[in-house]
């Protein structure tokens, strides 16, 4: 009786098939990776704010976590505080801007076509030449209109896109729950599959929070005292539209080439041109006494050391990030460059290990 065929395969035979099955499995993960990015893309904005919220305000989570003994419940209870924080400012400074921004272009659109910008500036002779200039190549009274025109529309479009606005926010609250909730289980699920030692990855998580913390603190909340205090000057000047001019002073600070005084500057020339000599002088201390110094007051005081990157660096990447990104590069920049500047550093430490 002849002996059983014996099926064997040879050794390269099954390297080469484990080879194919590892080139599989690695294009099956990249094109899971890329449709999961594109998924999650139209909600990129939604993450990157909630994870800055739940971040920011992770310190109440554990505080409430610690008296109401549920997770659940303290992440319902800070859900709504920020709401509350949040939502209730947006909608009344919402409402004033869309106001006075109508407001103001009606008024700069009278003074420019009644000429009353012409008889403030023929009371001061030495303008006279730089004045012939200015009506000779630009048409104000039309640029007026017009400017006024596209502030009424962006109004009206404002105004229709505010349910999506309003969609995109109960979103944030929605996913901001459940980074609250469930916070120790997504890092945790996070450093196990990630391609750094615990220990590693423990630290990218604190270098990532704390470049939110002071890319909020030291750029945004700063700026915002800033624009907060030369509207309160405008408001006090009587000069119009002070929430308006306050926020773009404000957005404006962000930006280190420019500043706050691109709006207070102008401000203040144009009321010493009409005489308002005190209130000029009063606009021009406040700008550089107050407004221009409270970034030196507070940036130290909010941020500390906790913001490892150049200020050339911070403002490249937040600029960066804007265009890229949208909004959320406003995060997104500042967190992207930390990241990738940990992983630079990881395999630098590696490749000296060696």
């Amino acid at each position: 009786m002849s002996d059983p065929i014996k099926y064997t395969q040879e050794p390269d035979d099954w390297g080469s098939r484990n080879h194919v099955q590892t080139l599989v499995m690695m294009m099956v993960t990249v094109l899971g990776l890329y449709l999961c990015y594109k998924m999650a893309l139209p909600f990129l904005a939604v993450l990157v704010w909630a994870l800055t919220l739940a971040v920011l305000f992770s310190p109440l989570q554990r505080y409430l976590e610690a008296r109401l003994k549920s997770s659940g419940l303290a992440a319902s209870l800070s859900v709504l505080i920020i709401g509350l924080i949040v939502v209730i400012p947006a909608v009344f400074v919402g409402q004033q801007l869309l106001f006075q921004a109508v407001k103001g272009a009606q008024s700069i659109e009278l003074k420019l076509s009644s000429g009353q910008w012409l008889q403030t500036l023929e009371a001061q002779p030495q303008l006279a030449p730089l004045l012939d200039k200015i009506e000779q190549r630009i048409d104000f009274p039309g640029a007026a209109a017009a400017f006024a025109h596209w502030v009424n529309t962006s109004a009206a479009d404002i105004v229709k896109a505010s349910a999506v606005q309003i969609l995109g926010l109960c979103l944030i609250f929605y996913v901001l729950f459940f980074f609250l909730r469930d916070r120790q289980l997504i890092l945790r699920a996070i450093a196990l599959r990630g391609p750094l030692s615990q220990s590693q990855m423990e630290g990218l998580f604190v270098r990532i929070g704390d470049t939110i913390h002071a890319t909020v603190y030291g750029t945004f909340a700063v700026a915002s005292v800033q624009g907060l205090l030369g509207g309160l000057m405008f408001w006090w000047l009587g000069l119009p539209a002070p929430l308006l001019w306050g926020l773009i002073m404000g957005m404006l600070a962000v930006i280190p080439m420019l500043g706050a005084f691109v709006i207070w500057a102008p401000a203040a020339l144009f009321l010493a041109l009409e005489g308002s000599w005190q209130d000029a002088l009063t606009l021009t201390l406040w700008g550089m006494l107050v407004v221009g110094t409270v970034d030196n007051l507070l940036r130290p005081v909010l941020v500390g050391d906790r913001l490892r990157l150049h200020t050339v660096l911070t403002f490249l990447s937040v600029v960066g990030g804007l265009l890229i990104f949208g909004a959320a590069g406003l995060i997104l920049g500042p967190v992207t460059l930390v990241i990738t500047m940990a992983m630079l550093e990881f395999w630098s430490a590696r490749n000296s290990a060696e």
